[in-house]
């Protein structure tokens, strides 16, 4: 069985507050996230070992957006987020 069969996967977004390195100017970005929660139950085609990994499985977060562009008219440039994870477990 792949992964996906494990979790029920949406999109989701998410507001920060970032600083563009250009301009130095503070501002609210909205990012993409991929949300994936863990099934209730695992499918039925399943052996042990399906099962194993299943039991270990927990509910993440994937940040889907690695770049946004200064919100900042004068600026306009196009910056890598950091600071915020790209992995965030739910529990």
């Amino acid at each position: 069985m792949d992964e996906r069969d494990f979790f029920d996967e949406r999109q989701d977004k998410k507001i920060f507050t970032l600083n563009c390195p250009h301009c130095r100017q503070p501002g609210e970005y909205e990012l993409g996230w991929i949300v994936r929660t863990k099934k209730r139950q695992l499918p039925g085609r399943a052996d042990e070992r399906d099962r194993a990994k299943f039991a270990k499985a927990r509910s993440y977060m994937v940040r889907r957006d690695d770049m946004v562009m200064c919100k900042n008219v004068r600026c306009r440039k196009r910056f890598e987020v950091s600071g915020v994870q790209s992995v965030a477990f739910l529990d």
